[in-house]
């Protein structure tokens, strides 16, 4: 009875997803609650027993989500591009480390592998990698939820302009709900896990979807 109690728990716990790819920084930020929050994602992937995929950094936010997700028994894949290795891994690296030739690899490599992705807060690199799978998704090459994690509003400017870009005419109003965000970790899996259940409610408008990657 207590085998299938057992089963039945760790059944309920474990997620749609299988490998979540985590774009963020590879600074620390000045507040305690970027590093607060990526701890509190980095456990919420190991209760689920989600693998992580990020950009194969340890310093940073980038470090602490590997570490914390590799110290709590999930795989951990880091992409990095050669050029990059000596200033985003000034340390020991953390789980399973793929060198690839450019940033364009990287990206293709961590989508391939991805059932989702997620934006903690980042530089000009994390939002780049955002766009790219939001654009991607809208152009059909994948139909994976996008999810960003708002932590203390650090992305709302960045929410302010795309419903700018709806009001102004360059981005269809059923493409807004492509990016799915939440102030804290539990409340945007469980919405990506929605997406991932419906995937309708996202809104690819371009091109007909086609699985992967």
């Amino acid at each position: 009875m207590e085998a299938k109690q057992q089963v039945a728990i760790e059944s309920e716990n474990r997620s749609k997803f299988r490998r979540i790819c985590v774009f963020c920084g590879s600074r620390s930020g000045n507040r305690t609650s970027f590093s607060d929050a990526t701890l509190d994602l980095g456990k919420k992937l190991v209760e689920r027993k989600i693998d992580l995929i990020y950009g194969g950094g340890s310093a940073g936010l980038m470090g602490l989500i590997s570490q914390t997700v590799y110290n709590g028994g999930c795989h951990v894949l880091g992409v990095i591009p050669k050029a990059l290795q000596p200033h985003e891994i000034p340390g020991e690296t953390i789980g399973e480390v793929k060198t690839v030739a450019d940033m364009h690899e990287r990206k293709s490599e961590m989508a391939k592998h991805a059932d989702a992705f997620i934006a903690l807060p980042g530089g000009y690199g994390t939002m780049e990698e955002l766009l790219e799978m939001v654009a991607w998704s809208q152009l059909g090459i994948h139909d994976k939820p996008v999810g960003l994690l708002n932590v203390d509003g650090y992305y709302n400017s960045l929410l302010a302009l795309f419903d700018k870009g709806v009001d102004e005419g360059f981005i269809e109003e059923s493409a807004r709900n492509i990016v799915v965000s939440a102030e804290s970790a539990e409340e945007l899996i469980r919405k990506m896990e929605v997406l991932r259940t419906n995937p309708k409610r996202m809104g690819n408008t371009s091109l007909k979807r086609k699985r992967g990657c």
